[in-house]
């Protein structure tokens, strides 16, 4: 079983920064691929990006690459969202996920997902 707890959500304006956070607990956590989704209201979860278990390979959804970066701490179990030059469309809750198989050596995993984090707002001001 795997808990995850996120953090670092907020109000920034258009072409601010904020890094989210995900840490993972759980003895198989740092054995599993690692997923950013976002919903906004009214709208489908949408895929963000996602990291293997070894940190070495990324995948960026294409609304979001070269501003967004996927990275994880293997000692802590902690993966992040580093988001900058942020959009008022960037705004929604954001999700990190993990599971799925273990030592996946892809950069890309789309899920399926089988642990979710409760959710973190971003909100992008114009």
């Amino acid at each position: 079983q795997v808990r995850l707890v996120e953090s670092g959500g907020g109000l920034v304006q258009a072409g601010g920064s904020l890094r989210l956070s995900c840490e993972a607990s759980g003895r198989t956590a740092s054995t599993y691929p690692m997923g950013w989704f976002r919903q906004a209201p009214g709208k489908e979860r949408q895929f963000v990006a996602s990291i293997n278990w070894s940190g070495r390979s990324t995948y960026y959804a294409d609304s979001v690459k070269g501003r967004f970066t996927i990275s994880r701490d293997g000692a802590s179990n902690t993966g992040y969202l580093q988001m900058n030059s942020l959009k008022p469309e960037d705004t929604a809750i954001y999700y990190c996920a993990t599971g799925g198989p273990q030592y996946y050596s892809g950069g890309y995993y789309g899920g399926p997902y089988d642990y979710w984090g409760q959710g973190t707002q971003v909100t992008v001001s114009s």
